[in-house]
């Protein structure tokens, strides 16, 4: 019997494949247990047209990806921080700071969690960061770190 899995299944298949099992472990096992339901035509139809959507959803979040990246890529962010006499900064730049810049000159919400930095920056100068913004798109900005 085929069947559609609603959840992945150990030794089966995952969430939404359409799997060949025994008649009876679907009937006495995956079907009263919720974890499957029978591949008819209509439920093949509805699958498909799941797949359908999540892929245009993926697309359209890639391509907002990538104009993101368009307005970030090649800018230069200025942050002005207290600094010693020898360029050492008092306390650091962090990621939080980037993003913070970056949303107020450009209007990009860019998420902390999204600016790659090895270590927080402690000197003066400029640094290039590079931005996930998807897993298939990164972006590389400049940070202009001078003295306030």
């Amino acid at each position: 019997m085929k069947v559609i899995l609603k959840e992945d299944v150990d030794d089966l298949g995952e969430k939404d494949e359409v799997v060949e099992v025994a008649d009876g472990h679907a009937r006495n096992y995956l079907l009263p247990k919720g974890l499957a339901v029978e591949a008819t035509d209509s439920q093949l139809a509805k699958l498909e047209q799941k797949k359908q959507a999540k892929e245009r959803k993926r697309q359209q979040e890639l391509n907002e990806a990538k104009e993101k990246a368009n307005k970030l890529e090649g800018e230069i962010f200025e942050i002005a921080v207290k600094a010693g006499e020898t360029g050492k900064l008092f306390g650091s730049v962090t990621t939080n700071d980037i993003a913070e810049v970056i949303e107020d000159k450009t209007g990009v919400k860019i998420d902390k969690r999204k600016v790659e930095l090895d270590d927080n920056i402690k000197t003066l100068g400029i640094k290039k960061v590079a931005i996930n913004l998807h897993t298939e798109v990164t972006a590389t900005v400049k940070v202009k770190v001078v003295e306030a």
